[in-house]
C-alpha cells in the first residue's frame, strides 16, 4: 500500500519532520516537507499527495484554516498533529474536516498506524459483492450516489468527504433503523480507529448542518435517538 504513496508533511518544527520522515522512509512512503500552511498550499496545487499530516498551532496560517481552505477544493485525507489535548481542539479539527487527529508528544509509530489506516478507508476498493450494494437513493430532493462519492440537494452538489458520504448512506440505505455510535466506527471508520464516540457526534452535525434545508424533517430527516444513536427517518 506504501509503495508510491506520498505523503506531505506540514509541521513548523524541523524535529518532526526529521523524526517521521526516517519512520516514513522504512515504510516506503515518499514523502515532502512544509514548514507553514501557505507552503503546503501551494505544494498541494503542484503535487499530488496520498494524505497530510498537518500540524495544528503554526505561525501565521492555522492548521485549522490550512484544512478549511483544502476541504473547499479536495477531499484529501488529513491528519491532524496537535500539541493540545482537549476535546474542543478534537471536535474542532473534525469539524473543519480532518479525517483523524493525534495529540503530541505522539511515538512515530502510532503515526505510521494512523497513516496506514486512513489510507485503507480511503483508497481501499469495494469488493464486487459490497459494489453490487451501492445504489443511489433518493429522498425528495435529496440524492446519495456513493459509488461517486457524491451528495445532491435539488440537483446542486453539496460538498461532503468521504466519511461524511459513507455516514449519510448506511443511515438512508437502512431508513427507521438505529445505529448506535459503536455500530457506526465500526462500520465506517473501522476498529483500527484512534477516535471516540464523539466523532460521530461531530459528523452528524456536520451533516445536518450542510444538508438544512425546507425538505428537512418533512421528506426525511436524521434523527437523534438520545441515549442510543441516530437514524435516517423517511417522510411517507
Amino acid at each position: 500500500m506504501s509503495k508510491n504513496m506520498r505523503i506531505l508533511i506540514c509541521d513548523d518544527d524541523a524535529i518532526v519532520h526529521q523524526s517521521l520522515s526516517l519512520y516514513l522512509d522504512n515504510e516506503d512512503f515518499l514523502h515532502d516537507s512544509a514548514y507553514d500552511g501557505k507552503q503546503a498550499l501551494e505544494m498541494i496545487k503542484k503535487e499530488h499527495y496520498d494524505l497530510m499530516l498537518l500540524d495544528q498551532m503554526m505561525p501565521g496560517m492555522t492548521g485549522m484554516e490550512v484544512c478549511q481552505t483544502v476541504r473547499r477544493e479536495s477531499q484529501l485525507p488529513i491528519i491532524m498533529l496537535t500539541a493540545r489535548g482537549e476535546e474542543i481542539d478534537r471536535i474542532l479539527g473534525l469539524e473543519m474536516g480532518a479525517d483523524d487527529y493525534i495529540v503530541k508528544p505522539f511515538s512515530p509509530r502510532e503515526v505510521i498506524s494512523r497513516i496506514k489506516a486512513v489510507l485503507r478507508r480511503t483508497s481501499a476498493a469495494p469488493d464486487a459483492a459490497h459494489e453490487e450494494q451501492l445504489t443511489t437513493l433518493t429522498y425528495g430532493t435529496l440524492e446519495i450516489q456513493p459509488e461517486r462519492y457524491s451528495v445532491k440537494l435539488a440537483g446542486q452538489s453539496v460538498s461532503c468527504t468521504p466519511r461524511e458520504v459513507e455516514l449519510l448512506y448506511l443511515l438512508a440505505s437502512h431508513p427507521g433503523r438505529v445505529f448506535d455510535r459503536e455500530q457506526i466506527l465500526s462500520r465506517i471508520w473501522g476498529y483500527d480507529f484512534f477516535g471516540d464516540t464523539r466523532t460521530v457526534d461531530t459528523h452528524i452535525k456536520r451533516l445536518r448542518q450542510k444538508l438544512a434545508c425546507p425538505e428537512m424533517g418533512k421528506a426525511w430527516d436524521i434523527i437523534t435517538v438520545y441515549g442510543v444513536g441516530y437514524k435516517f427517518e423517511a417522510g411517507a
